[in-house]
């Protein structure tokens, strides 16, 4: 079966923990503190694997979960990195959100992508020692792993697209000019699912050329298998629209090239602009007195289309079309790739009733909570625009008030996950 559109949650693993163990050795005495800090989470890693051709392994999977960092041990022993979890996808696999249908990443390139990031590990309480507090009993915990619900969409990568009825002989020029070998049969939807051929033209010249699956009339508003697969002609650079002129279903070639050009601009506009080259098939089969070739040729030429005869049966003009299409599509720019739309949301000043607040001694204070987690991660410590922004959002939430409330002094330490701090009114 052939998936090209799935929607999937994937997860990255926690961090581990934090430990609190103390220093344990014969003739040492106050050996201090030593508990190691938690692993790192394990992220969510999206990788091309040219060997898939489509979306089927997701069908029945549509949970995936990175494994947790370990936590940490005494002896100072940091707890081991959770595993990354790598899913192989498609190359052309376009990842939205599932939410806002945005573009996350388009897997077109060769370059692996961190969908979700593994949460930090928690420090251990060797982190806390001081002159003044030397027997510091707890530690922190790791931070959640991301998560996210993303829609997988494959979007062939293929420079030339073939469209027309059903039956017209496109499963047939494509077997005839490339080394793809589909299904051919005479009868409407052959062809279940696209398939793709490469078309070497000459030393150095070649290129991709798709059959999509048989387009009807209301293909755009989800009538037959077009609507499944108009999707997969969205980057191509060309289209070769296949007509057939010979007349054997009683159709008329005028009339099926005007409504596979309709279905193509109301599902798409942009795709209604696209370059097009013009092939009237089955020119070995017209019956003597049809004038379908000549009436198809004066209308499509009309228009400014190029025009050519082939009979992909009998490769007559085949090659002529394969040397048009090389030629025209050195004119034109590259397969299009996507640009990401979606960008992530800064976290918000959340509730002080959210956030958790322990004094661990005298003049330590942890703070931990959700919201603050993720605040975390969108801050760059290292930009000043960033901390103060860090700041607002704490001022906002009233964190500051409640730690006043709570006794908090100048010069008092505040512990927020991995970034510690003094405070100061």
């Amino acid at each position: 079966m052939f998936v090209d559109q799935v929607k999937i949650t994937v997860k990255a693993g926690n961090g581990g923990n934090g430990a609190v163990a103390f220093h344990r050795e014969k003739y040492v005495a106050q050996g201090g503190p030593d508990g190691g800090d938690g692993g790192n989470g394990g992220s969510v890693i999206l990788r091309v694997d040219d060997n898939l051709s489509t979306l089927m392994d997701f069908r029945y999977k549509r949970k995936y979960v990175a494994a947790n960092g370990q936590d940490g041990q005494g002896a100072r022993c940091r707890g081991k990195n959770g595993e990354p979890l790598i899913i192989r996808v498609p190359r052309g696999t376009v990842v939205r959100d599932a939410e806002t249908n945005e573009i996350i990443k388009d897997m077109s390139d060769s370059e692996d992508f961190v969908l979700c990031k593994g949460g930090r590990g928690g420090w251990g309480n060797k982190h806390f020692a001081t002159p003044t507090r030397q027997v510091p009993r707890f530690a922190k915990a790791g931070l959640p792993g991301e998560s996210h619900e993303v829609v997988l969409e494959l979007k062939l990568l293929a420079d030339v697209g073939l469209v027309g009825f059903p039956n017209v002989g496109k499963s047939t020029l494509l077997s005839v000019t490339s080394n793809a070998r589909p299904k051919i049969a005479n009868y409407h939807f052959t062809t279940l699912y696209p398939n793709l051929g490469v078309i070497y033209v000459e030393e150095g010249v070649s290129f991709v050329m798709a059959d999509i699956p048989g387009i009807i009339e209301g293909a755009s508003e989800g009538l037959g298998l077009g609507h499944d697969f108009l999707r997969h002609i969205d980057r191509c650079r060309l289209l070769v629209h296949l007509v057939d002129v010979s007349g054997s279903e009683a159709r008329d070639p005028v009339e099926d090239f005007e409504k596979i050009n309709q279905e193509l601009s109301q599902y798409s506009p942009a795709l209604a602009k696209r370059p097009m080259l013009v092939a009237a098939n089955k020119v070995d089969l017209i019956p003597e007195g049809c004038d379908n070739l000549e009436r198809l040729r004066a209308y499509v030429t009309e228009r400014g289309y190029a025009f050519y005869e082939i009979s992909a049966a009998t490769h007559q003009g085949t090659r002529e079309l394969v040397l048009a299409i090389a030629e025209k599509l050195r004119e034109l720019p590259p397969v299009t790739i996507y640009e990401p739309e979606y960008v992530k949301p800064l976290a918000q000043a959340g509730s002080v009733d959210e956030v958790q607040i322990q004094r661990m001694d005298d003049d330590l204070w942890v703070v931990s909570g959700g919201w603050l987690a993720r605040l975390l991660n969108d801050v760059n410590f290292d930009d000043y625009e960033s901390r103060m922004y860090f700041d607002r959002q704490l001022r906002q939430s009233g964190l500051f008030a409640r730690l006043e409330e709570l006794g908090i002094r100048d010069g008092d330490t505040v512990s927020i996950y991995d970034l510690e701090f003094e405070y100061t009114k």
